[in-house]
């Protein structure tokens, strides 16, 4: 990647306008040795507007060596090694050791387009030499599936628009299905320790509420409608595939519930924030209906009954909103047909999107 070039001075001081960086990235890596160097050869080489912080999530492999040969080498990568403690400890350790205006998440077996991460950097410099301050950028990812030749790139056009930057009231519906992932999301960090983000350590899946939590006081909105972060899905042992999170439903239905819980407890005004919120919560929990009814068991069947009798024993407005939207009533059909249907529509999903 070409370097960026400098900020220009500011008139009469001979000092850089931006002294600190604009972007942080923050790696977690666990025994990511075989691949974290695939990632950071995209994210180094665009000068001190970003910083780089891997995370060293107590490996016991040559992670933590791997990422100080790069830390040597380049000025803008940092390694923080501690105790395992799982995905969420990690982006927590990142978030604390922070210094960019900034904050994005890159996982250490995927990695972002060259191109596209440079345009975003300029973006982020643009903001900072024009004075505002943007609560959330938005780009698009892509699933980059083993074996599959088309790729599938999740864009936001229809609900965003595109390079401007605005609040909830200028966006529109988005697509059934399409939500905003970790992979697609560039916070300011301050904000991100203002609503003193805290997610759960030993724990798979916080992503979803690394997505949702603080959007309760994100104000201001800007999507750059670029192709920036690719989503690796092919390690047998990933989080994602679907062999593993039959293994960890009790921990998707832990950030299931997190998310639930959060909304209840958060009270959203803003009418476009709050009708996203519910969408995002509709998918979490058609994805969690799914899985239970995928596994089969008895008990994992009575688990799904156990979560919607929660929610509509908690909050009976929010049990309406989410069990009997269009997604909520097809991944809870009655029935051994309905059943079927629901696992169909599914496998359908899978083929169609490209995920696990």
């Amino acid at each position: 990647m070409t370097q960026l070039a400098p900020l220009a001075p500011e008139s009469g001081t001979g000092t850089p306008a931006v002294a600190t960086p604009v972007l942080t990235v923050v790696v977690p890596a666990y025994n990511s040795d075989a691949y974290l160097d695939r990632c950071l050869d995209t994210l180094v080489g665009v000068g001190p507007a970003v910083e780089v912080v891997v995370v060293d999530d107590g490996s016991t492999d040559g992670t933590a060596a791997l990422a100080q040969r790069y830390a040597e080498r380049h000025p803008g990568v940092r390694v923080v090694s501690k105790a395992n403690g799982g995905h969420g400890s990690a982006v927590n350790t990142g978030l604390e050791h922070a210094t960019g205006t900034w904050f994005k998440v890159v996982d250490s077996d995927d990695w972002v387009d060259e191109d596209a991460f440079a345009e975003l950097v300029r973006t982020l410099l643009a903001f900072v030499e024009g004075g505002q301050d943007v609560d959330l950028v938005v780009s698009n990812f892509v699933y980059e599936k083993t074996g599959k030749r088309t790729k599938t790139v999740v864009r936001f056009g229809s609900a965003l628009p595109r390079r401007t930057v605005t609040t909830w009231s200028g966006t529109r519906r988005f697509r059934r299905g399409r939500y905003m992932l970790m992979h697609a999301m560039v916070y300011r960090t301050q904000l991100l320790r203002d609503v003193g983000l805290r997610l759960p350590e030993h724990t798979f899946y916080v992503d979803n509420l690394y997505a949702f939590v603080p959007l309760a006081q994100v104000r201001t909105l800007y999507y750059l409608d670029v192709d920036l972060y690719r989503y690796f899905i092919g390690r047998e042992d990933q989080s994602v595939q679907e062999a593993v999170m039959l293994r960890r439903l009790d921990q998707q239905l832990r950030v299931n519930r997190a998310m639930l819980r959060h909304l209840h407890d958060t009270p959203v005004t803003d009418r476009r924030l709050r009708r996203y919120l519910l969408h995002h919560l509709e998918i979490v929990c058609a994805v969690s209906s799914v899985l239970l009814l995928r596994s089969g068991t008895p008990q994992d069947l009575a688990a799904r009954d156990a979560l919607w009798a929660e929610l509509r024993a908690e909050d009976w407005w929010l049990y309406r909103r989410v069990r009997w939207s269009a997604l909520g009533a097809v991944s809870n059909l009655p029935g051994r047909g309905g059943r079927r249907v629901s696992l169909l529509v599914y496998r359908v999903a899978q083929r169609v999107v490209g995920f696990s």
